[in-house]
């Protein structure tokens, strides 16, 4: 980091950083639930419970990340999440008992609350400052992150089961990641102004960035219209890829009837398209645009899904996963950037949406499929992708920049 003497590169590998930071400290405790419920024996019930109380978390820093965001600035209040987040983890191996496990997720979420925010602030005022597309490819960054802590999970259970082990080190290279990334990551946030008017928006989201900024004194303002429409595309979004992660290998083995060897492709297809689709969406954005990106790739997530269930079978089973992967790759990292423009509020609403949806998506999912069957619990999930698209025609997108 220190000997790169691009700005534009120092900056963008540090805030890289904060994403892969992100991904490898939450799938990190996730992957180690079957030995967190088998020490606290804990029952199915309890186990949800517990990844809900990271949702709740997330909910309560919600009014809480403004107020940090213009106290420290995204910059000191990503390195404070990550602090906090890397100390998490060593709480998490030593926690006598159930109830100080809820708490400690619970404070976990309301960590990643505040560090979603900064990281994305951090990442859209790059992308203000040089007026260039890197958003998606942080959010790569994330994916990769969860690949290497599952990575890392595997290959610490072949020498030892202890969690303690585990999280020591899992805690010693997320502390050294952020030593050696903090002095590339921005000193300030930059605040674009709004942009100006497209053929994409509507009279009533010209108005609503003004509608804010006239009111800066106000102790609560109420989210404007295009924020709302922006909070219920990233609800459905997350909740689009949270479902599919949770339920592609079920529907393979119990509805298409794929044998052990393929179920694991389920997964694999959207993920692996998710994080292919990242690398190069912020080529996309650049060439054609957030607003038309988002709404082609989520009507092709749904459509693409809804004919593989209405086809059956495997192969045309993991084309449609393959299609959802594609299509909403590009949606969260266009929408944060969309919201980062709006100011640190609509932010912080925007990314607890996105975390609420990506963390009741998988459960609402079941209570379908248990009503009904697992295809209609499928089918929600292509409606979802559906409505992202209907939600992104309503919202004020960025200019076109360079990727």
């Amino acid at each position: 980091m220190f000997r790169i003497h691009d700005p534009f590169r120092r900056a963008q590998l540090a805030i890289a950083a904060l994403f892969l930071f992100l991904g490898f400290q939450y799938a990190t405790w996730v992957s180690r639930l079957p030995a967190l419920k088998s020490h606290l024996d804990l029952s199915e019930a309890q186990v949800g419970l517990l990844l809900m109380a990271g949702g709740a978390g997330a909910v309560i820093s919600f009014p809480l990340v403004p107020l940090a965001m213009k106290r420290l600035g995204s910059r000191l209040l990503a390195l404070l999440s990550a602090l906090v987040l890397g100390l998490i983890l060593l709480v998490l191996a030593v926690a006598p008992n159930y109830p100080v496990t809820l708490l400690v997720i619970c404070l976990d979420g309301v960590a990643v609350g505040f560090l979603n925010v900064a990281m994305n602030a951090q990442g859209a005022a790059l992308e203000v400052e040089y007026g260039r597309t890197v958003m998606a490819r942080f959010h790569a960054t994330f994916s990769a992150g969860s690949l290497s802590a599952a990575l890392l999970a595997v290959g610490v259970n072949l020498f030892t089961s202890s969690l303690a082990v585990h999280f020591i080190a899992a805690t010693v290279l997320l502390l050294l990641a952020v030593g050696l990334t903090q002095s590339g990551l921005l000193a300030q946030d930059q605040q674009p102004e709004a942009a100006p008017e497209t053929a994409d928006s509507t009279p009533e989201e010209a108005d609503a960035v003004p509608e804010e900024a006239e009111r800066p004194k106000r102790r609560l303002v109420l989210p404007s219209r295009v924020t709302i429409w922006m909070g219920l595309a990233m609800v459905f979004g997350t909740v689009t890829e949270g479902a599919m992660n949770d339920w592609s290998s079920l529907y393979l083995k119990d509805i298409a009837g794929a044998g052990p060897e393929v179920t694991p492709l389920g997964i694999a297809v959207v993920s692996g398209m998710m994080v292919l689709a990242r690398i190069f969406a912020d080529g996309w954005r650049a060439r054609w645009g957030d607003g038309r990106i988002v709404v082609a790739g989520s009507a092709l997530a749904g459509a693409g899904l809804a004919v593989a269930l209405v086809a059956g079978g495997v192969i045309p089973a993991l084309l449609g996963f393959a299609c959802v992967g594609l299509g909403v790759a590009a949606v969260t990292p266009c929408v944060y950037v969309a919201a980062a423009r709006q100011g640190p509020d609509a932010l912080a609403l925007v990314a607890a949406m996105g975390t609420i949806g990506l963390l009741a998506g998988p459960p609402v999912i079941g209570f379908i499929a248990s009503g009904s069957s697992l295809v209609w619990g499928m089918g929600a999930i292509a409606v979802s992708a559906a409505l992202v698209s209907l939600c992104a025609t309503r919202i004020r997108w960025p200019a076109l920049a360079q990727a």
